[in-house]
Protein backbone atom coordinates (compact mmCIF):
# COMPACT_ATOMS: atom_id res chain seq x y z
CA UNK A 1 0.00 0.00 0.00
CA UNK A 2 1.14 3.24 -0.55
CA UNK A 3 1.63 6.48 2.34
CA UNK A 4 -2.15 7.89 1.49
CA UNK A 5 -3.44 4.73 2.47
CA UNK A 6 -3.67 6.10 6.59
CA UNK A 7 -5.22 8.96 4.85
CA UNK A 8 -7.69 6.95 2.79
CA UNK A 9 -8.79 5.10 5.52
CA UNK A 10 -9.49 8.24 7.83
CA UNK A 11 -11.78 9.71 5.14
CA UNK A 12 -13.69 6.31 4.84
CA UNK A 13 -14.14 6.09 8.49
CA UNK A 14 -14.89 9.83 8.95
CA UNK A 15 -18.16 10.30 5.87
CA UNK A 16 -19.60 6.54 6.45
CA UNK A 17 -18.24 5.80 2.95
CA UNK A 18 -19.73 2.46 2.25
CA UNK A 19 -18.64 1.85 -1.61
CA UNK A 20 -15.82 2.70 -3.54
CA UNK A 21 -16.10 3.18 -7.54
CA UNK A 22 -12.58 2.29 -9.28
CA UNK A 23 -12.48 3.97 -12.42
CA UNK A 24 -10.52 3.89 -15.52
CA UNK A 25 -10.80 4.85 -18.97
CA UNK A 26 -11.23 3.30 -22.56
CA UNK A 27 -8.95 4.88 -25.61
CA UNK A 28 -11.93 6.56 -26.90
CA UNK A 29 -11.66 8.41 -23.33
CA UNK A 30 -15.26 7.11 -21.71
CA UNK A 31 -15.15 6.49 -18.17
CA UNK A 32 -15.15 3.07 -16.82
CA UNK A 33 -16.48 1.80 -13.03
CA UNK A 34 -17.14 -0.99 -11.19
CA UNK A 35 -17.93 -0.71 -7.37
CA UNK A 36 -16.55 -2.52 -4.52
CA UNK A 37 -17.48 -2.54 -0.74
CA UNK A 38 -14.86 -1.07 1.51
CA UNK A 39 -14.20 -4.11 2.89
CA UNK A 40 -12.10 -5.08 -0.27
CA UNK A 41 -10.43 -1.72 -0.30
CA UNK A 42 -7.53 -3.11 1.37
CA UNK A 43 -6.86 -6.66 -0.89
CA UNK A 44 -7.84 -3.92 -4.44
CA UNK A 45 -4.77 -1.63 -2.65
CA UNK A 46 -2.55 -4.28 -2.28
CA UNK A 47 -3.48 -6.94 -4.87
CA UNK A 48 -5.66 -4.95 -7.74
CA UNK A 49 -9.19 -6.36 -8.62
CA UNK A 50 -9.30 -8.69 -11.60
CA UNK A 51 -11.56 -7.95 -15.06
CA UNK A 52 -12.30 -9.00 -18.23
CA UNK A 53 -10.47 -6.35 -20.34
CA UNK A 54 -12.13 -7.61 -23.74
CA UNK A 55 -15.54 -5.87 -23.20
CA UNK A 56 -13.11 -2.47 -23.00
CA UNK A 57 -12.66 -0.33 -26.18
CA UNK A 58 -9.56 -1.02 -27.22
CA UNK A 59 -8.26 -3.04 -24.77
CA UNK A 60 -7.82 -7.01 -25.47
CA UNK A 61 -8.58 -9.82 -27.54
CA UNK A 62 -10.62 -12.31 -26.12
CA UNK A 63 -7.88 -14.93 -25.77
CA UNK A 64 -6.02 -12.66 -23.83
CA UNK A 65 -8.55 -10.75 -21.33
CA UNK A 66 -7.51 -11.30 -18.20
CA UNK A 67 -6.88 -7.55 -16.47
CA UNK A 68 -5.80 -6.11 -13.19
CA UNK A 69 -7.32 -2.60 -11.94
CA UNK A 70 -5.08 -1.24 -9.47
CA UNK A 71 -6.18 2.00 -7.66
CA UNK A 72 -4.27 5.01 -7.23
CA UNK A 73 -4.65 6.46 -3.46
CA UNK A 74 -4.00 9.49 -4.17
CA UNK A 75 -7.03 10.21 -6.71
CA UNK A 76 -9.58 8.90 -3.27
CA UNK A 77 -11.99 11.58 -3.56
CA UNK A 78 -16.06 11.15 -1.87
CA UNK A 79 -19.18 11.63 -4.51
CA UNK A 80 -20.83 14.52 -3.61
CA UNK A 81 -24.01 13.86 -5.50
CA UNK A 82 -24.26 10.48 -3.58
CA UNK A 83 -26.26 10.23 -0.39
CA UNK A 84 -24.60 11.08 2.55
CA UNK A 85 -24.99 8.16 4.41
CA UNK A 86 -23.16 5.09 3.36
CA UNK A 87 -21.56 7.42 1.30
CA UNK A 88 -19.58 6.51 -2.23
CA UNK A 89 -16.01 7.30 -3.30
CA UNK A 90 -14.15 6.97 -6.00
CA UNK A 91 -10.16 6.06 -6.80
CA UNK A 92 -8.64 6.08 -10.17
CA UNK A 93 -6.75 2.91 -11.52
CA UNK A 94 -3.68 2.03 -13.51
CA UNK A 95 -4.76 -0.76 -15.41
CA UNK A 96 -1.63 -3.81 -15.35
CA UNK A 97 -1.52 -7.10 -16.90
CA UNK A 98 -1.39 -10.88 -14.75
CA UNK A 99 2.33 -10.15 -13.98
CA UNK A 100 2.11 -6.72 -12.68
CA UNK A 101 3.52 -5.22 -15.95
CA UNK A 102 1.85 -2.11 -17.15
CA UNK A 103 -0.82 -2.08 -19.77
CA UNK A 104 0.32 -0.94 -22.68
CA UNK A 105 -3.34 -0.53 -23.75
CA UNK A 106 -3.90 1.66 -20.92
CA UNK A 107 -4.53 5.58 -21.62
CA UNK A 108 -3.57 6.57 -17.93
CA UNK A 109 -0.33 4.47 -18.51
CA UNK A 110 0.06 5.92 -21.87
CA UNK A 111 0.41 9.84 -20.01
CA UNK A 112 2.05 8.23 -17.64
CA UNK A 113 4.87 6.75 -19.98
CA UNK A 114 5.26 10.21 -21.78
CA UNK A 115 5.41 12.61 -18.08
CA UNK A 116 8.60 10.58 -17.76
CA UNK A 117 10.08 10.60 -20.49
CA UNK A 118 9.90 14.83 -19.82
CA UNK A 119 10.91 14.08 -16.36
CA UNK A 120 14.00 12.43 -18.08
CA UNK A 121 14.30 15.65 -19.87
CA UNK A 122 14.77 17.54 -17.01
CA UNK A 123 11.09 18.76 -16.75
CA UNK A 124 7.39 18.92 -15.12
CA UNK A 125 4.59 19.16 -17.17
CA UNK A 126 1.81 21.05 -16.31
CA UNK A 127 -1.67 22.07 -18.02
CA UNK A 128 -4.73 24.32 -17.37
CA UNK A 129 -7.91 23.83 -19.43
CA UNK A 130 -10.72 25.85 -20.03
CA UNK A 131 -13.38 23.32 -20.74
CA UNK A 132 -17.01 24.05 -22.52
CA UNK A 133 -20.10 22.67 -22.88
CA UNK A 134 -23.88 22.99 -23.38
CA UNK A 135 -26.69 22.72 -21.30
CA UNK A 136 -30.04 21.52 -23.19
CA UNK A 137 -33.60 20.70 -21.99
CA UNK A 138 -32.75 16.97 -23.26
CA UNK A 139 -30.42 14.96 -24.92
CA UNK A 140 -33.13 14.04 -27.70
CA UNK A 141 -33.05 17.51 -29.00
CA UNK A 142 -30.97 20.52 -28.07
CA UNK A 143 -32.98 22.95 -27.07
CA UNK A 144 -31.19 25.99 -24.63
CA UNK A 145 -32.13 27.08 -21.57
CA UNK A 146 -31.14 30.71 -22.86
CA UNK A 147 -29.96 33.03 -24.90
CA UNK A 148 -27.25 34.78 -23.46
CA UNK A 149 -23.88 35.92 -24.63
CA UNK A 150 -20.51 36.00 -23.61
CA UNK A 151 -19.96 36.68 -19.65
CA UNK A 152 -24.02 37.36 -19.71
CA UNK A 153 -25.46 37.58 -16.70
CA UNK A 154 -29.15 36.82 -16.79
CA UNK A 155 -31.69 37.30 -14.05
CA UNK A 156 -32.92 34.04 -12.69
CA UNK A 157 -31.03 32.30 -14.84
CA UNK A 158 -31.28 28.08 -13.99
CA UNK A 159 -27.84 27.90 -15.77
CA UNK A 160 -25.77 30.27 -12.86
CA UNK A 161 -27.14 27.64 -10.06
CA UNK A 162 -26.31 24.68 -12.12
CA UNK A 163 -22.84 25.92 -12.31
CA UNK A 164 -22.79 27.00 -8.91
CA UNK A 165 -23.52 23.82 -7.70
CA UNK A 166 -21.03 21.98 -10.08
CA UNK A 167 -18.14 24.36 -8.54
CA UNK A 168 -19.56 23.35 -5.41
CA UNK A 169 -19.21 20.01 -6.02
CA UNK A 170 -16.03 19.85 -7.48
CA UNK A 171 -14.45 21.85 -4.12
CA UNK A 172 -16.18 19.27 -2.31
CA UNK A 173 -13.22 16.54 -3.83
CA UNK A 174 -10.71 18.75 -3.68
CA UNK A 175 -10.58 20.19 -6.96
CA UNK A 176 -10.02 24.15 -7.67
CA UNK A 177 -11.81 25.63 -9.99
CA UNK A 178 -10.62 29.50 -10.69
CA UNK A 179 -14.02 31.06 -12.20
CA UNK A 180 -17.37 29.93 -14.22
CA UNK A 181 -18.99 31.93 -16.45
CA UNK A 182 -21.69 31.92 -19.86
CA UNK A 183 -19.60 31.45 -23.12
CA UNK A 184 -20.54 32.77 -26.28
CA UNK A 185 -23.14 30.66 -28.30
CA UNK A 186 -26.40 30.36 -26.05
CA UNK A 187 -26.53 28.07 -23.19
CA UNK A 188 -23.09 27.25 -23.34
CA UNK A 189 -20.83 27.15 -20.02
CA UNK A 190 -17.22 27.16 -19.12
CA UNK A 191 -15.62 26.39 -15.65
CA UNK A 192 -12.19 26.41 -16.05
CA UNK A 193 -9.44 24.51 -13.52
CA UNK A 194 -6.84 25.99 -11.59
CA UNK A 195 -3.59 24.45 -13.31
CA UNK A 196 -1.79 21.80 -12.43
CA UNK A 197 0.13 18.74 -13.69
CA UNK A 198 -1.01 16.74 -16.58
CA UNK A 199 -1.62 13.02 -14.52
CA UNK A 200 -3.53 15.10 -12.04
CA UNK A 201 -5.42 17.16 -14.70
CA UNK A 202 -6.12 14.39 -17.07
CA UNK A 203 -7.97 12.53 -13.97
CA UNK A 204 -9.70 16.15 -13.17
CA UNK A 205 -11.08 16.46 -16.39
CA UNK A 206 -12.76 12.50 -16.27
CA UNK A 207 -14.08 14.12 -12.98
CA UNK A 208 -15.48 17.89 -14.06
CA UNK A 209 -17.33 16.26 -17.20
CA UNK A 210 -19.03 13.57 -15.54
CA UNK A 211 -19.97 16.10 -12.45
CA UNK A 212 -21.07 18.51 -14.81
CA UNK A 213 -23.57 15.78 -16.47
CA UNK A 214 -24.56 14.65 -12.55
CA UNK A 215 -25.28 18.06 -11.40
CA UNK A 216 -27.55 18.50 -14.57
CA UNK A 217 -29.34 15.41 -14.13
CA UNK A 218 -30.35 15.95 -10.54
CA UNK A 219 -31.68 19.20 -11.98
CA UNK A 220 -33.60 18.01 -14.87
CA UNK A 221 -31.37 19.19 -17.29
CA UNK A 222 -28.49 17.99 -19.71
CA UNK A 223 -25.40 18.64 -19.82
CA UNK A 224 -23.52 17.89 -22.70
CA UNK A 225 -19.02 18.31 -24.30
CA UNK A 226 -20.24 17.54 -27.89
CA UNK A 227 -18.43 19.95 -29.85
CA UNK A 228 -20.81 21.55 -32.54
CA UNK A 229 -24.31 20.79 -31.05
CA UNK A 230 -26.09 23.93 -32.68
CA UNK A 231 -25.60 24.82 -36.25
CA UNK A 232 -24.71 28.92 -36.77
CA UNK A 233 -23.14 28.69 -33.29
CA UNK A 234 -19.94 28.35 -31.90
CA UNK A 235 -18.59 25.14 -30.73
CA UNK A 236 -17.66 23.95 -27.62
CA UNK A 237 -13.66 24.18 -27.30
CA UNK A 238 -11.16 22.88 -24.74
CA UNK A 239 -8.17 25.46 -24.62
CA UNK A 240 -5.41 23.75 -23.08
CA UNK A 241 -2.88 25.86 -21.45
CA UNK A 242 0.66 24.64 -21.05
CA UNK A 243 4.16 25.07 -19.93
CA UNK A 244 7.33 22.94 -18.16
CA UNK A 245 8.76 23.62 -15.40
CA UNK A 246 12.59 22.66 -14.16
CA UNK A 247 12.37 22.44 -10.66
CA UNK A 248 10.56 25.47 -9.30
CA UNK A 249 11.71 27.55 -12.27
CA UNK A 250 9.46 27.88 -15.67
CA UNK A 251 11.58 26.81 -18.18
CA UNK A 252 9.46 28.68 -20.99
CA UNK A 253 9.98 31.61 -19.18
CA UNK A 254 13.19 34.35 -20.16
CA UNK A 255 12.86 37.83 -19.46
CA UNK A 256 15.41 39.13 -22.36
CA UNK A 257 13.67 36.48 -25.07
CA UNK A 258 10.76 38.04 -27.44
CA UNK A 259 7.46 37.71 -25.69
CA UNK A 260 9.58 36.70 -22.73
CA UNK A 261 9.73 33.35 -23.97
CA UNK A 262 12.93 31.33 -23.50
CA UNK A 263 14.49 28.92 -26.54
CA UNK A 264 12.24 25.86 -24.60
CA UNK A 265 9.31 27.97 -25.00
CA UNK A 266 9.74 28.66 -28.60
CA UNK A 267 11.38 25.23 -29.74
CA UNK A 268 7.91 23.49 -27.54
CA UNK A 269 5.61 26.25 -29.72
CA UNK A 270 7.39 24.63 -33.06
CA UNK A 271 7.17 21.53 -32.00
CA UNK A 272 3.09 22.15 -31.35
CA UNK A 273 2.99 24.05 -35.06
CA UNK A 274 4.70 21.96 -36.47
CA UNK A 275 3.25 18.18 -35.39
CA UNK A 276 -0.26 19.90 -34.78
CA UNK A 277 -2.14 18.53 -38.46
CA UNK A 278 -0.66 14.77 -37.51
CA UNK A 279 -1.67 14.88 -33.46
CA UNK A 280 -5.15 16.35 -34.38
CA UNK A 281 -7.15 13.08 -34.26
CA UNK A 282 -6.14 12.69 -30.97
CA UNK A 283 -7.57 15.86 -30.04
CA UNK A 284 -10.46 16.09 -32.09
CA UNK A 285 -11.95 13.02 -32.22
CA UNK A 286 -15.04 12.92 -33.70
CA UNK A 287 -16.68 13.39 -36.67
CA UNK A 288 -18.43 16.46 -35.38
CA UNK A 289 -15.29 17.71 -34.31
CA UNK A 290 -14.58 19.31 -37.49
CA UNK A 291 -17.82 20.80 -37.30
CA UNK A 292 -16.23 23.37 -35.04
CA UNK A 293 -13.13 23.81 -36.93
CA UNK A 294 -14.29 25.74 -39.32
CA UNK A 295 -13.59 29.62 -39.84
CA UNK A 296 -15.86 32.38 -38.51
CA UNK A 297 -16.91 30.90 -35.11
CA UNK A 298 -13.49 31.49 -33.03
CA UNK A 299 -12.64 28.26 -33.54
CA UNK A 300 -8.57 28.19 -35.47
CA UNK A 301 -8.23 26.66 -38.51
CA UNK A 302 -4.64 28.28 -39.46
CA UNK A 303 -1.85 26.78 -38.09
CA UNK A 304 0.26 30.13 -36.67
CA UNK A 305 1.13 31.48 -33.00
CA UNK A 306 0.71 35.30 -32.09
CA UNK A 307 0.30 37.20 -28.64
CA UNK A 308 -2.88 39.06 -28.42
CA UNK A 309 -4.48 37.28 -31.72
CA UNK A 310 -7.05 34.79 -31.00
CA UNK A 311 -7.35 33.67 -34.55
CA UNK A 312 -4.33 31.62 -34.09
CA UNK A 313 -3.73 28.11 -33.50
CA UNK A 314 -1.36 29.05 -30.23
CA UNK A 315 -2.00 32.04 -28.49
CA UNK A 316 0.74 33.58 -25.95
CA UNK A 317 -1.09 35.46 -22.60
CA UNK A 318 0.64 38.76 -21.88
CA UNK A 319 3.30 38.34 -19.42
CA UNK A 320 2.94 40.63 -16.07
CA UNK A 321 5.87 41.59 -14.00
CA UNK A 322 6.18 39.18 -11.01
CA UNK A 323 4.07 36.28 -12.85
CA UNK A 324 7.08 34.72 -14.46
CA UNK A 325 5.32 31.05 -13.37
CA UNK A 326 2.04 31.77 -15.53
CA UNK A 327 4.35 31.98 -18.95
CA UNK A 328 2.84 29.12 -20.79
CA UNK A 329 0.92 28.51 -24.46
CA UNK A 330 -2.55 28.21 -25.41
CA UNK A 331 -3.03 26.04 -27.53
CA UNK A 332 -6.88 26.27 -29.34
CA UNK A 333 -7.72 23.88 -31.37
CA UNK A 334 -8.71 20.81 -28.92
CA UNK A 335 -12.15 20.27 -27.89
CA UNK A 336 -13.71 18.72 -24.73
CA UNK A 337 -15.04 15.24 -25.70
CA UNK A 338 -11.20 14.26 -26.61
CA UNK A 339 -9.24 11.53 -24.38
CA UNK A 340 -7.27 13.83 -21.83
CA UNK A 341 -4.96 11.55 -21.12
CA UNK A 342 -4.06 10.59 -24.86
CA UNK A 343 -4.57 14.29 -25.82
CA UNK A 344 -1.76 15.51 -23.44
CA UNK A 345 0.43 13.01 -24.15
CA UNK A 346 0.51 13.73 -28.01
CA UNK A 347 0.56 18.01 -27.23
CA UNK A 348 3.45 16.89 -24.91
CA UNK A 349 5.17 14.94 -27.41
CA UNK A 350 5.18 17.19 -30.05
CA UNK A 351 6.36 19.98 -27.95
CA UNK A 352 9.48 17.53 -26.46
CA UNK A 353 10.14 16.90 -30.49
CA UNK A 354 10.29 20.32 -30.88
CA UNK A 355 12.92 20.94 -28.07
CA UNK A 356 14.85 17.88 -29.24
CA UNK A 357 15.19 18.90 -32.70
CA UNK A 358 15.78 22.30 -31.90
CA UNK A 359 13.06 23.26 -33.73
CA UNK A 360 13.21 27.29 -35.57
CA UNK A 361 9.93 28.87 -34.37
CA UNK A 362 7.92 31.02 -37.32
CA UNK A 363 7.79 34.57 -36.94
CA UNK A 364 4.28 35.31 -34.89
CA UNK A 365 1.12 36.60 -37.06
CA UNK A 366 -0.90 39.45 -35.07
CA UNK A 367 -3.12 40.12 -38.27
CA UNK A 368 -6.68 38.22 -38.04
CA UNK A 369 -6.28 35.81 -40.00
CA UNK A 370 -10.14 35.14 -41.31
CA UNK A 371 -9.82 38.50 -43.24
CA UNK A 372 -6.53 37.16 -45.06
CA UNK A 373 -7.70 35.60 -48.96
CA UNK A 374 -6.21 31.69 -49.44
CA UNK A 375 -3.43 33.32 -52.19
CA UNK A 376 -2.46 36.07 -48.49
CA UNK A 377 -2.50 32.97 -46.44
CA UNK A 378 -0.25 31.21 -49.17
CA UNK A 379 2.08 33.49 -49.34
CA UNK A 380 2.55 33.84 -45.36
CA UNK A 381 2.97 29.44 -45.26
CA UNK A 382 0.36 28.99 -43.62
CA UNK A 383 -1.69 25.97 -43.24
CA UNK A 384 -4.59 24.51 -42.20
CA UNK A 385 -5.80 22.40 -39.32
CA UNK A 386 -7.44 19.19 -41.24
CA UNK A 387 -11.14 19.31 -42.58
CA UNK A 388 -12.58 16.05 -41.35
CA UNK A 389 -11.74 13.17 -39.62
CA UNK A 390 -10.83 10.99 -42.38
CA UNK A 391 -8.44 14.23 -43.79
CA UNK A 392 -7.34 14.06 -40.07
CA UNK A 393 -6.95 10.28 -39.47
CA UNK A 394 -4.52 10.04 -42.84
CA UNK A 395 -1.94 12.26 -41.59
CA UNK A 396 -2.25 10.80 -37.95
CA UNK A 397 -1.80 7.35 -38.63
CA UNK A 398 1.72 8.10 -41.13
CA UNK A 399 2.96 9.95 -37.61
CA UNK A 400 5.89 8.65 -35.91
CA UNK A 401 5.33 11.23 -33.12
CA UNK A 402 1.70 10.22 -32.78
CA UNK A 403 2.83 6.64 -32.75
CA UNK A 404 5.59 7.08 -30.59
CA UNK A 405 3.72 9.03 -28.10
CA UNK A 406 0.48 6.65 -27.86
CA UNK A 407 2.63 3.28 -28.13
CA UNK A 408 2.09 0.62 -30.86
CA UNK A 409 -1.14 -0.94 -29.36
CA UNK A 410 -3.18 2.12 -28.80
CA UNK A 411 -1.88 4.03 -31.89
CA UNK A 412 -3.29 0.70 -33.82
CA UNK A 413 -6.73 0.98 -32.05
CA UNK A 414 -7.39 4.50 -31.76
CA UNK A 415 -6.76 4.33 -35.56
CA UNK A 416 -8.81 1.72 -36.34
CA UNK A 417 -12.11 2.61 -34.29
CA UNK A 418 -11.74 6.38 -36.08
CA UNK A 419 -11.82 4.61 -39.29
CA UNK A 420 -15.05 2.08 -38.47
CA UNK A 421 -16.59 5.88 -37.19
CA UNK A 422 -15.79 7.28 -40.21
CA UNK A 423 -17.35 4.80 -42.51
CA UNK A 424 -20.33 4.54 -40.48
CA UNK A 425 -20.56 8.51 -40.72
CA UNK A 426 -19.91 8.93 -45.03
CA UNK A 427 -22.52 6.05 -45.28
CA UNK A 428 -25.12 7.79 -43.59
CA UNK A 429 -27.92 9.65 -45.25
CA UNK A 430 -28.00 12.65 -43.17
CA UNK A 431 -30.97 15.23 -42.88
CA UNK A 432 -29.38 17.92 -45.08
CA UNK A 433 -29.17 15.28 -47.83
CA UNK A 434 -32.55 14.67 -47.54
CA UNK A 435 -33.97 18.69 -47.58
CA UNK A 436 -32.15 19.65 -50.00
CA UNK A 437 -31.72 16.51 -52.75
CA UNK A 438 -34.72 14.78 -52.84
CA UNK A 439 -37.16 17.24 -53.60
CA UNK A 440 -35.01 17.96 -56.62
CA UNK A 441 -33.37 14.77 -57.73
Amino acid sequence: MTSNTDWVWKQIQDNDVKFVKLWFTDILGFLKSFSIPVEELDKAMEEGIGFDGSSIKGFTRIDESDMVAVPDTSTFAILPWRPRERAVARMFCDILNPDRTPYEGDPRQVLKRNLQKARELGFTFYVGPEAEYFYFRSPQEPEPLDQGGYFDLIPRDEAVDLRRDTVLALEEMGIYVEYSHHEVAPSQHEIDLRYTDALTMADTLMTYRLTVKEIAYMNGVYATFMPKPLFGQNGSGMHVHQSLFRGEQNAFFDLDGPYHLSEVGRHYIAGILKYVPEFTAVTNQWVNSYKRLVPGYEAPVYVSWAQRNRSNLVRIPMYKPGKEDATRIELRSPDPACNPYLAFSVMLAAGLRGIEDELECPSPLEMDLYQLTQSERDAQGIVTLPGSLYEALCLCEQSGVVREALGEHVFREFIANKHIEWDRYRAHVTDYELKEYLPLL
